[in-house]
């Protein structure tokens, strides 16, 4: 089970054109209310990101805000930054092998983070449900959360939650042939 939590903005963009998120402050009071990502992290096994992801986390004046094992895609890091040393694991390889090494592990009930490993699990057809916040805010250009597809994804919209009376979640489940 592959799961993505992520906001993006009106226009569908994770991340400005320069890569930054300041923008899901736009309404700040969004984050002392639940939306649910607690919930939502206490029912996976681990975290796939990206390399720009895990670089954007390591960026944070934060401690390791991760309390589930963490795998990071990446073709030309070498090792992980000091911050993530330790808590993180770096792997390689197709989708196939990816998943493989992940599951092999006993990990099973995966959030895919991060704009290119969303994309590259979707183009595999990997996602299993989309929970998408989307901030009101347009920024014309930026990081997009979808890419290309070799064929169309179908998925159901289970529920939408209205926060704050603007800020719209929908949690989406892939529908597969048979089911």
């Amino acid at each position: 089970m592959n799961k993505v939590f992520i906001a993006t903005s009106l226009d569908g963009f994770i991340a400005d054109a320069q890569g930054g998120i300041a923008w899901l402050d736009t309404f700040p009071e969004i984050n002392q209310i639940d939306s649910g990502y607690a919930a939502f992290t206490a029912d996976i096994d681990a975290l796939v990101m990206g390399r720009n992801t895990l670089e954007t986390v390591c960026g944070f004046d934060i401690d390791w805000p991760y309390q589930k094992p963490v795998f990071v895609l990446s073709t030309t890091l070498t090792e992980l930054p000091e911050k993530a040393r330790g808590k993180a694991e770096l792997v390689r390889g197709n989708m196939s092998e990816i998943l493989e090494t992940i599951n092999g592990k006993g990990y099973y009930k995966l959030y895919i983070d991060g704009g290119k490993t969303i994309q590259s699990f979707l183009q595999a057809d990997l996602i299993d449900e989309l929970t998408v916040t989307v901030i009101p805010i347009l920024l014309g250009a930026g990081i997009p959360l979808f890419g290309p597809l070799p064929n169309p994804l179908v998925f159901e919209c289970k529920k939408t939650t209205l926060f704050l009376d603007k800020i719209v979640q929908n949690h989406f489940v892939r529908q597969r042939t048979g089911s």
